[in-house]
């Protein structure tokens, strides 16, 4: 765990927050939303470009891609 990403407290409180967190039974199993918005926080709080997201959070584009499905 890197030093900003949620703890087990507060991924307990978000988690049934997140839209589509119920998933879909068919098709690719959905990446991990807690590792994907670790992602999304660390680019929001470094500013750095997407593509240089640590390998860590995941593909770039799921956070990138997720990130802006939420927005909407």
């Amino acid at each position: 765990m890197a030093r900003f990403d949620l703890s087990d407290a507060e991924w307990t409180i978000i988690s049934p927050l997140l839209p589509g967190a119920e998933g879909k039974k068919n098709g690719r199993p959905r990446p991990d939303d807690r590792k994907v918005l670790n992602g999304i926080f660390f680019v929001l709080r470094t500013g750095t470009p997407w593509r240089d997201l640590p390998e860590r959070y995941g593909p770039y584009t799921t956070a990138y891609n997720r990130f802006n499905r939420w927005a909407k």
